[in-house]
C-alpha cells in the first residue's frame, strides 16, 4: 500500500462542524481516534467526510493518513477512502465499502449498521476483516438505524409477505427504478429492474436486504426472510 499523503483542505469556518469518529485496521492506522469532519454535500445530497487535523496524522509508518468517507452513486455505496498522492484523492484507495447501510439517509451508517466490508486488494487482510462494534469504533455523524431517516415514507411502503418463499411483493413506490438484494454478508445476489412483484424462489434460505432505489435518487432498504 501506497503511502498515505496530507490533504490541504480549507474548511470554511462558518460551516457548522458536524464529525464522525473513527478507530479500526489497526495493523494500518495504529489504535487511534481519527476525526472526519464534513465537508460538503455532493450532487446526491450525500454528506462527504474528510479527516483533520488537515495537516495529516502519522499512522502505522504509512506516513501521514488522510481517508475520506462519500457516496459512490454509482455503485450505490458508502466508501472509505485512504489518499494515495498529495492529499488529491484522485486515485485514492478504497479500504472499506458499505452497500447494505441506509443509502436514503444522507449520513454515512455507522460500523453496526449494514456491513462495512474490508477491500482485501488494497489492505491485504491487515484491518482484520469487515467492521464490526468489537474491532472498530465509529460514531458522530453516522446513521445506526434506516428508521431515523425514513421512518416517514416506509410507514407507507411496505414488503410482503415476510418471511416469503417465493414472491415477494412491493407496495408504496411508484417511481421505483432498481431492485438489489444483498445476502448477510454484504454480497449483492440478485439485480433487476423494478417491479413491484419479485421472484426470490432460487435464493437460499436465510436473511437478505432488499434495496429498492427510485428515479429521483431515493433509496429504500428492508430486511427479509427467504423460508
Amino acid at each position: 500500500m501506497k503511502t498515505l499523503y496530507l490533504l490541504a483542505l480549507a474548511l470554511g469556518s462558518s460551516m457548522a462542524a458536524q464529525t464522525i469518529t473513527f478507530k479500526g485496521c489497526y495493523n494500518l492506522f495504529d489504535n487511534q481516534n481519527f476525526v472526519f469532519t464534513k465537508s460538503g454535500v455532493d450532487a446526491y445530497n450525500k454528506n462527504i467526510y474528510i479527516t483533520t487535523p488537515v495537516d495529516g496524522q502519522p499512522c502505522g509508518g504509512l506516513g501521514s493518513c488522510e481517508f475520506k468517507i462519500q457516496w459512490n452513486n454509482a455503485l450505490t455505496r458508502w466508501e472509505f477512502l485512504a489518499d494515495t498522492g498529495n492529499g488529491t484523492f484522485v486515485n485514492p484507495n478504497l479500504i472499506y465499502y458499505n452497500s447494505t447501510g441506509n443509502g436514503a439517509s444522507s449520513k454515512p451508517p455507522s460500523n453496526t449498521f449494514g456491513l462495512w466490508v474490508e477491500n482485501t486488494t488494497v489492505t491485504g487482510g491487515q484491518c482484520g476483516g469487515n467492521l464490526t462494534g468489537t474491532n472498530s469504533t465509529m460514531t458522530g455523524d453516522v446513521s445506526s438505524s434506516s428508521l431515523a431517516t425514513v421512518d416517514v415514507t416506509k410507514s407507507k411502503i411496505q414488503i410482503f409477505p415476510n418471511p416469503v418463499s417465493d414472491i415477494i411483493r412491493i407496495s408504496g413506490i411508484d417511481n421505483g427504478q432498481t431492485i438489489q438484494i444483498y445476502n448477510v454478508d454484504g454480497r449483492l445476489v440478485q439485480s433487476e429492474a423494478f417491479d413491484q412483484k419479485i421472484d426470490v424462489s432460487q435464493l437460499s434460505s436465510g436473511v437478505y436486504i432488499l434495496r429498492v432505489s427510485t428515479k429521483n435518487f431515493e433509496s429504500h432498504e428492508f430486511k427479509f426472510v427467504k423460508k
